[in-house]
């Protein structure tokens, strides 16, 4: 009998060294998590794959940069 582990894996970018002004990521069967690591009780955004997909996206082609 095997039992799976009922907390995610979270986990933040390795470029983020020991920053506290962090977000982490965790995957869940259907959807991906992102909460901020300065406070891992609060609040957390749940997306679908395509959502995180389209997330990302918009990131690296700098759709949401400041101006």
């Amino acid at each position: 009998m095997s039992t799976k582990n009922s907390e995610p894996l979270w986990r933040k970018s390795s470029r983020s060294a020991q920053g506290a002004d962090c977000v982490e990521v965790a995957q869940f069967s259907d959807e991906l998590a992102i909460r901020d690591s300065k406070n891992p009780t609060g609040p957390v955004l749940a997306l679908t794959a395509a959502e995180w997909s389209a997330l990302l996206n918009a990131i690296k082609t700098g759709t949401h940069d400041l101006p």
